[in-house]
């Protein structure tokens, strides 16, 4: 199986940004521990970040017949992403969303996902385990639900 892990806005800073909250490793070296995972899993793994919701639609909308299923951690436009929403509903591809925090401890407007009733499931507050956690679960729908 092959997976694509997508990655939104901000999460290029990890490692620096906000410590106390996101800990203290780097967007590369979470991914290189998650590419490691999938591959312990037999799948394979690709991973990309970018700032622009544009970028991240377009990804998610090549991923039809490329990829068998998606992790996405939208980061802020979990909260405001329509076309994210949308682009995950119409892509026929499915996915889990990945959050390093619990959104449900932190402020009032990151209580809701816009983009999580478009995913099978929903993985937070593990920190960077929420991709592996994430993974796990994803080729797991996607072996007993596969022709469904």
């Amino acid at each position: 199986m092959k997976l694509l892990i997508l990655n939104g806005p901000n999460l290029g800073l990890l490692g620096t940004r906000e410590p106390e909250i996101y800990g203290s490793e780097t967007l590369a070296g979470m991914m290189a521990r998650a590419v490691a995972f999938a591959a312990s899993r037999n799948a394979e793994a690709e991973w990309r970040q970018s700032d622009i919701e544009g970028e991240l639609v377009a990804w998610i909308g090549g991923a039809r017949g490329a990829f068998d299923g998606i992790v996405i951690n939208p980061a802020a436009y979990t909260h405001t992403s329509v076309a994210l929403r949308d682009a995950l509903s119409g892509c026929g591809v499915p996915a889990v969303e990945v959050h390093l925090s619990n959104v449900h401890r932190r402020e009032p407007f990151r209580h809701t996902s816009l983009t999580a009733a478009a995913c099978v499931g929903q993985v937070m507050g593990f920190g960077a385990d929420g991709y592996r956690l994430a993974i796990e679960g994803l080729l797991n729908w996607l072996t007993n639900n596969r022709g469904k």
